[in-house]
């Protein structure tokens, strides 16, 4: 009886996670150095992911009945979980990035934002940049005609003043 309520509250720590999470990214970590897995810990948790290694048959049993359930069919095999909360890009993000170093790492499903995704699928979906980052280009494209607009209006106001 003891074990089942052990295994309660890993499923109940996994739901508060998942109640919480804008998207959830599924990693093969085997063979990862742990001087490899610590730095990559690290940068996930500065980034406010919570990375955390669970059995598959708990995640399998938090799923159950959640927006999440479509990532049953991807849980075999050594699985390590990445939580988003604020962007749901930036845990694939990171992972993303630290596989370009990390040949070992690899994607094995994730859902961001109610939609799931296989290994391929994530691969795509990592490339994108962040929210933050494509409103920042975004805002520099309206910036550029602008600036280059009010320096013609101000070189044409100067050449008028010169003439007079």
């Amino acid at each position: 009886m003891a074990k089942i309520a052990e295994k309660q509250v890993v499923v109940n720590e996994i739901k508060e996670k998942l109640e919480k999470a804008t998207s959830v990214v599924v990693v093969n970590a085997r063979g990862l150095t742990v001087e490899e897995d610590t730095k990559l810990r690290k940068s996930l948790r500065e980034a406010g992911v919570d990375y955390k290694v669970y059995k598959n048959t708990m995640m399998t049993l938090a799923v159950k009945d959640t927006a999440f359930e479509g990532l049953t069919q991807f849980l075999e095999g050594p699985s390590a979980f990445a939580f988003s909360y604020d962007d749901a890009m930036t845990a694939a993000g990171i992972l993303n990035k630290a596989m370009k170093d990390l040949k070992v790492l690899e994607f094995k499903a994730g859902m961001i934002e109610g939609t799931v995704y296989d290994a391929a699928g994530m691969k795509a979906v990592a490339g994108i940049p962040s929210r933050d980052v494509l409103l920042s280009k975004l805002l520099g494209s309206f910036k550029s005609p602008m600036s280059s607009f009010a320096r013609v209006i101000s070189q044409i106001a100067e050449k008028n003043a010169a003439a007079e």
